[in-house]
C-alpha cells in the first residue's frame, strides 16, 4: 500500500474518532441540539480554510463545471439531511442498521452501474465485518413505515454521493483537495438551507428526539464554553472533510465505509478504556468479529490488486500499453467502461 494512502487512512481515522468524541460531548453533555447546523458550519469553515490555503499557494484550484458541482453538493446535502431524519424518526438500533446497509448497497450499485467486480473473498470479509458491527452496536431495533422510508432514502443518497466523490475526481481530472475546494461552498450553502428547518423540526422544544443531548438536563455550561467546543469541532472538521475526499479518491466508497466501521470500533474502545463505559460479552464478541472482518477485507483487497496488476502486466506484454495499463489496474474501477 502506498505511503500516501496509509497517511490518508490514518488522518481519516484519527480526525473522525476525534470529532465523534468532541461532538458527543457537545451534543450529549452540553445539550447542543442543532446537529445539521453544526455540519453546515463545519463545511463552511472547510471552504474558508481551503481558500486560505489556495491564497498561500498550498493548493492549486481547478475549475469544475458549475452544474456538476451543484448536483454533487445537492446530493451530499440531501444525504446528510436524510441520515439526520433517520436518526430522528427511528430508534438508535434501526439507525445503526441503516448505516450498516450502506456497504452492501454501495457494492450493488457499483456492480450494476459501474461495472466493478468484487471477489467472493471481499464479499465474505464485508459480511463478517457487518455481522460483527451489528452484534456490537445494534440493540433496540424498532420499525415504523415513515422511518423505514427515510432510512431507505438515506442509504441510497449516501451511497451515490460517496461513489460520485470518487468518479468526479476522475471525470474532471482533479484531485481530492481541488474537488473539495470547488464543492465546499455549494455544500455548505445547501446544508445551511436545510439545517434550520430540519433541526427545529427534529428538536422541537430543544431536545433531540433521537435521544441526543437535552439542554434542560445539561450541566450549567456558559454560552462561551459551548461556542469554544463547537469551534473545536469546526477545526477538526477541516481534517475530516479533507481526509474523506482523499480516502474515497485514493481508494473507493466501500473502503471508506469499512474505515467508518473501524472508527465505530475505536470509539467503543475509547468509551470502555477512557470513560469507563460498561462492556458485555456481546459487545466484546462483536468487536472481535468486526476486527477479523476488517483484517480479512484488507488482505482480500491487497490480493485483488495484485491479481489486477499481474493481469495488466500480462496484457501489456501481449499487446503493449504497459505503464498506462498497469496504472489503470491499480485504480478503483468505479467508472463505466
Amino acid at each position: 500500500m502506498e505511503l500516501g494512502t496509509v497517511g490518508a487512512l490514518a488522518l481519516s481515522v484519527s480526525s473522525s474518532v476525534s470529532i465523534v468524541i468532541v461532538n458527543k460531548y457537545l451534543i450529549s453533555t452540553l445539550g447542543f441540539p442543532y446537529v445539521t447546523c453544526l455540519t453546515a458550519t463545519h463545511m463552511a469553515v472547510t471552504a474558508v480554510a481551503l481558500r486560505g490555503a489556495a491564497r498561500l499557494k498550498f493548493l492549486e484550484p481547478k475549475p469544475i463545471e458549475r452544474r456538476a458541482l451543484v448536483k454533487f453538493a445537492a446530493l451530499n446535502g440531501v444525504s446528510v439531511a436524510f441520515l439526520n431524519l433517520s436518526l430522528g424518526f427511528n430508534s438508535v438500533g434501526f439507525y445503526q442498521m441503516t448505516k450498516l446497509a450502506i456497504i452492501p448497497c454501495t457494492v450493488g450499485i457499483q456492480q450494476a452501474f459501474y461495472a466493478k467486480r468484487f471477489s467472493r473473498e471481499v464479499k465474505a470479509s464485508l459480511a463478517t465485518l457487518l455481522l460483527g458491527v451489528a452484534v456490537a452496536t445494534v440493540t433496540d431495533v424498532r420499525l415504523n413505515a415513515l422511518g423505514a422510508l427515510v432510512s431507505l432514502l438515506a442509504v441510497a443518497t449516501t451511497c451515490v454521493s460517496q461513489i460520485w466523490t470518487n468518479t468526479m475526481q476522475k471525470e474532471h481530472g482533479v484531485d481530492s483537495t481541488q474537488l473539495l475546494h470547488a464543492a465546499s461552498p455549494y455544500m455548505s450553502a445547501i446544508l445551511a438551507a436545510v439545517a434550520l428547518p430540519l433541526d427545529v423540526g427534529l428538536n422541537g422544544d430543544g431536545a433531540a428526539s433521537s435521544g441526543g443531548g437535552d439542554a434542560a438536563s445539561a450541566p450549567d455550561a456558559s454560552a462561551l464554553f459551548v461556542a469554544a467546543v463547537a469551534a473545536a469541532t469546526c477545526a477538526i472538521a477541516v481534517a475530516v472533510n479533507f481526509s474523506t475526499f482523499l480516502v474515497i479518491g485514493k481508494c473507493d466508497a466501500v473502503t471508506y465505509q469499512v474505515l467508518g466501521h473501524l472508527k465505530t470500533v475505536l470509539v467503543l474502545a475509547f468509551g470502555v478504556f477512557a470513560l469507563g463505559d460498561d462492556v458485555n460479552a456481546r459487545n466484546a464478541l462483536g468487536v472481535a468479529v468486526a476486527l477479523v472482518g476488517m483484517v480479512a477485507y484488507g488482505a482480500a483487497e491487497s490480493a485483488e490488486k495484485r491479481r489486477r496488476s499481474a493481469a495488466a502486466l500480462s496484457a501489456a506484454g501481449a499487446g503493449g500499453g504497459g505503464e498506462e495499463a498497469l496504472k489503470a489496474s491499480l485504480l478503483p474501477t468505479t467508472t463505466k467502461g
